[in-house]
């Protein structure tokens, strides 16, 4: 899917997606990525059955309110434990496939929210 408007003012956005990749700005990932609206972290290898505390201590030392977990194709959800460890530092925790994932970092963005995109690839 490719985004019709984007204001790149507000930071990174997401220009477009498919089944095997995300495009920001010129650039074109085929393999998961951390995005915020200040930089991007890639490649982020991650896949939903293999995240933990450690992935999640990497994502909220970059101060985020939000975290989203983009999961690939489909929404998998994490251990529950991961939810807490997040929520205990006050910050917001979604989790969707990486479609939503990218729509709802760029409206985020767009809002000025502090997000972090932890995108996993796309598993056909």
């Amino acid at each position: 899917m490719k985004f019709s408007e984007a204001n790149h003012t507000d930071g990174h956005l997401i220009e477009a997606y498919d089944a095997r990749s995300v495009v920001i700005g010129t650039q074109r990932y085929s393999q998961g990525l951390i995005v915020t609206p200040t930089q991007i972290i890639a490649p982020w290898s991650v896949q939903p059955a293999n995240l933990t505390e450690k992935h999640i201590d990497e994502l909220l030392t970059l101060k985020p309110l939000i975290i989203i977990l983009g999961t690939g194709s489909r929404q998998e959800f994490p251990d529950l434990k991961l939810y807490f460890a997040v929520m205990e530092r006050g910050v917001g925790f979604e989790v969707m496939d990486t479609g939503a994932a990218c729509r709802t970092y760029n409206i985020l963005v767009s809002e000025g929210r502090r997000v972090v995109a932890a995108l996993m690839p796309f598993r056909l």
